[in-house]
């Protein structure tokens, strides 16, 4: 991926610069966080994890594009003090919402996939 931005391997400088742009939801006009509520147990990180799937689904069904952010759990003091997240909440992660610049190179990547004989085994389906 960053190498289709024109960042080099070891510029330090213009990997954190690329690595900001997390903050400005790379310039998606809606930016969402997603807080789960600290009383519930390991499991419910599973059912956060499917409803932002189902959001993403929802969202390129209606012509949309997301990018799911981890990086806003990097800093989540900053995240919850700026946004006034209870403190009853951790937040998990950020999502950018829109429209994708089919012109910008980034949006060229496609990710090479491990292949699914190589994770998962299925019994039964002979």
């Amino acid at each position: 991926m960053y190498g289709l931005l024109g960042i080099p391997k070891g510029d330090q400088a213009a990997n954190w610069k690329q690595w900001g742009r997390n903050y400005q939801f790379f310039d998606a006009p809606v930016g969402i966080i997603f807080t789960i509520d600290k009383d519930l147990d390991a499991m419910s990180f599973l059912d956060i994890g499917i409803f932002m799937q189902s959001v993403m689904l929802a969202a390129k069904a209606r012509g949309l594009d997301t990018c799911s952010q981890g990086a806003w759990n990097n800093f989540w003091s900053v995240t919850r003090r700026v946004l006034n997240v209870p403190e009853d909440e951790y937040i998990i992660c950020g999502m950018s919402l829109g429209y994708a610049d089919e012109t910008q190179a980034v949006n060229t990547l496609v990710a090479e996939r491990e292949p699914l004989d190589s994770f998962a085994t299925f019994h039964g389906f002979e």
